[in-house]
């Protein structure tokens, strides 16, 4: 009888999710989406914020470049996410090729695509489903990290996602869903602009440079890549975040 019941109750679950997910959810009303984009704006310019909500942007990079290793066939050792906001994601394969320079090019990429994409995704209606995703991703990065702040970082951040998620009102989660996209979108280009201010003087190891080296791009080039895509992401999503209009 207990299994039974913990069967049904395990469905019910699955199906609550499910129905969460495929069902739209009206948009906040326009002064809340205006909200939560300057509420995003403060923790990414103000640097007592942006020491702490910058782990979400790591976090985001370091998946970034796990998922592309995975994709193009790299076999993923690890990440490991540190306390001063760092990180880094261990791969073994071809240390060239188009697998290793695609692999380096989605850390900084990483957020404001992250963010693009679920800024159609609200701009559609699925606010939800943009949290569950997020969940999602989360998981997938739990089982690669390997060291305790990694570990301890992602389950706080998917603790708190996983209860706006199932406990908060449609209307929370929907003000949620939205200031974690403008997070990601407004703080996409920041690392781009801190790694273009790093390279000066100092040792050179750098996603841009290790890129340099293995295509004979100028790191410069490769700042202004990321520079320009993560700015793009940013104009196209928050255009559809406040219109609600994929089509315009």
């Amino acid at each position: 009888m207990l299994g039974l019941l913990l069967e049904t109750g395990t469905v019910q679950a699955i199906e609550r999710v499910w129905v969460s997910i495929v069902t739209t959810q009206p948009a906040p009303p326009a002064w809340a989406i205006a909200a939560s984009a300057v509420v995003a704006l403060l923790m990414v310019v103000d640097p007592r914020l942006w020491r702490r909500t910058r782990h979400l942007i790591t976090t985001a990079h370091e998946g970034s470049h796990g998922l592309a290793a995975l994709l193009t066939g790299r076999r993923l050792s690890g990440i490991r996410l540190h306390s001063d906001s760092s990180g880094v994601a261990l791969s073994k394969g071809r240390s060239s090729g188009p697998g290793m320079v695609l692999m380096l090019m989605a850390g900084y990429l990483g957020p404001g695509l992250i963010g693009l994409g679920a800024a159609v995704l609200l701009a559609a209606g699925y606010a939800v489903a943009v949290l569950w995703l997020l969940l999602v991703l989360l998981a997938l990065l739990l089982v690669q990290i390997r060291n305790w702040f990694g570990l301890w970082s992602i389950l706080v951040t998917g603790a708190m996602v996983f209860a706006v998620s199932w406990f908060a009102s449609e209307e929370v989660q929907s003000g949620f869903a939205y200031l974690v996209t403008w997070f990601l979108l407004l703080g996409a280009p920041r690392p781009v602009m801190e790694l273009h201010r790093s390279r000066r003087g100092r040792a050179r190891d750098s996603d841009a440079d290790q890129l340099a080296r293995l295509t004979g791009v100028p790191p410069i080039g490769y700042v202004c890549l990321f520079l320009v895509v993560t700015v793009g992401a940013l104009c196209a999503g928050g255009w559809w975040l406040l219109t609600g209009e994929l089509g315009q």
